[in-house]
């Protein structure tokens, strides 16, 4: 069982930085891939990043590619997601989640393990 958690939302002005945290309650192997989701109000959660633990090109979603860098670390067990340059439609609550196999994948239907989220608000 892996337990997730998140940190790092908070109110930032348009055009600000943040950087989210996700930490792991226990090594999660090479063999997972992390990903980062977001959930506006009255919209789907969505896909925003992804990176596989064991290395490998990570993957964004069209609306954070060139903005957003989701990296890891794997001594602290941590996978980082650093937002430049941000948009009120940026505003949402932001999930990290790991699935296996090792892959990467857009759906919230492949991740098993989900954190509790962190809010993140970016005013005009």
């Amino acid at each position: 069982q892996v337990q997730l958690v998140e940190s790092g939302g908070g109110l930032v002005q348009a055009g600000g930085s943040l950087r989210l945290s996700c930490a792991a309650s226990e090594r999660t192997s090479s063999t997972y891939t992390m990903g980062w989701f977001r959930q506006a109000p009255g919209k789907e959660r969505e896909f925003v990043a992804a990176i596989n633990w064991s290395g490998g090109s990570p993957y964004y979603a069209d609306s954070a590619e060139g903005r957003f860098t989701i990296s890891r670390d794997n001594a602290k067990k941590t996978v980082y997601l650093q937002m430049n340059s941000l948009k009120p439609e940026d505003t949402a609550v932001y999930y990290c989640a790991a699935k296996r196999p090792l892959g990467i994948a857009l759906s919230i239907l492949n991740y098993t393990y989900w954190g509790q989220g962190t809010q993140v608000t970016v005013s005009s």
